[in-house]
């Protein structure tokens, strides 16, 4: 944690309290009634978490929605666009075949999952309940998944999953602005399953720790371990996947994300060489100056090129940068018990979903 964080926790601990309050309370507005939730005609599928910052739920995102298509299912993913410019109450960043809305517009996340995943509608609102109608009734979508939804009450979903990154696990158990909470611990009880996302071997003991002790508190809720893997890496310039052992040699790396020394970790775990690396802040712009940065930065050290997260990728122009740039290419490593318990959810998917073309109430 840094120093800045360290000390905004330490003087906002007095009003933990005050905020965890809130939050109950609203939850129990919902759960009573006062506050409206919606009920859809398809599945919905909310994977979200407890505390701030990145936890790997895009990966997780991506590859549910790759096996639900796998099922037969037409998903879409609904995000809020955290960060993107549109204002619409519907945003399009996508439909199953063409992307309409940049990162700047879209957000981040939405943008790259939207070039990731071909097939899936990708569609941002802060009102999320309206894009998810519009997937709905205008491209016949029969299964939601709800990008960093656990928090968003108002719509009713059918699978709730809380993902904890292995790096930073509950963080110091403090509900914010005290801690990393983004509510109180008894809030995990409205969820269905736990997901351990970026396990790695250095991280494997105190993951599994974390995992008995949610499964002791929680015991009729499933606890997943995951990890990552890289398969490659993807050219910024013509999108073309590139071998690993096949990069020019050294790179500068950078990159925009919650955890940037996780991604420092997970190249240095490749035996990538660096000349050195900058990490920014999470969602940063690249605006022109720090594009001119960048390369001054590379020149300095000699690098023959640059690596950054697929994320940060979807932001760049294929032209910043004279040198050539990368995004090392991630895939998310499952184990067969939680495929297992998802093949189980999806059949039980199959008797709610159906094409949906009428309007609501």
């Amino acid at each position: 944690m840094s120093q800045k964080l360290s000390s905004l926790y330490f003087f906002g601990r007095p009003l933990s309290p005050i905020y965890s309050g809130i939050m109950k309370l609203r939850e129990s507005l919902y759960h009573k009634g006062f506050k409206r939730r919606y009920k859809l005609d398809v599945p919905v599928i909310s994977v979200g978490n407890l505390t701030m910052g990145g936890t790997g739920k895009t990966p997780v995102v991506a590859l549910l929605a790759a096996l639900l298509q796998e099922k037969g299912f037409k998903p879409a993913i609904i995000s809020r666009g955290y960060g993107g410019a549109a204002g619409n109450k519907v945003n399009v960043v996508s439909d199953r075949n063409n992307i309409f809305l940049d990162a700047k517009a879209a957000g981040d996340e939405p943008c790259f999952l939207a070039s990731t995943l071909h097939g899936v509608p990708v569609l941002t609102g802060i009102v999320r309940v309206l894009p998810c109608r519009h997937a709905i009734i205008e491209f016949g979508c029969n299964v939601l998944i709800l990008d960093d939804g656990f928090q968003h009450l108002s719509v009713e979903r059918d699978l709730d999953l809380v993902l904890f990154s292995a790096a930073t696990l509950a963080g110091n158990s403090r509900v914010f602005p005290g801690g990393d909470l983004r509510e109180p611990v008894s809030a995990l009880k409205r969820c269905d399953a736990f997901i351990l996302t970026g396990v790695t071997e250095k991280l494997k003991e105190r993951s599994l720790k974390f995992g008995k002790l949610l499964q002791k508190r929680y015991p009729d809720k499933p606890v997943f371990h995951t990890s990552y893997q890289a398969v490659g890496a993807t050219s910024l310039t013509d999108n073309t996947l590139h071998k690993i052992n096949t990069l020019p040699t050294p790179l500068f790396g950078f990159c925009g994300i919650a955890q940037p020394d996780l991604f420092r970790r997970t190249v240095d775990s490749q035996k990538i060489s660096l000349s050195g690396f900058l990490p920014l802040k999470d969602h940063q712009p690249f605006k022109p100056a720090l594009i001119k940065s960048l390369s001054d930065q590379a020149q300095a050290t000699k690098a023959q090129g640059f690596i950054t997260t697929e994320k940060d990728l979807t932001k760049l122009h294929k032209n910043a940068f004279r040198l050539p740039c990368f995004a090392l290419k991630m895939v998310v490593k499952t184990k067969e018990n939680f495929l297992t318990f998802f093949e189980e959810q999806m059949d039980s998917f199959s008797a709610k979903s159906h094409d949906s073309s009428h309007k609501y109430r």
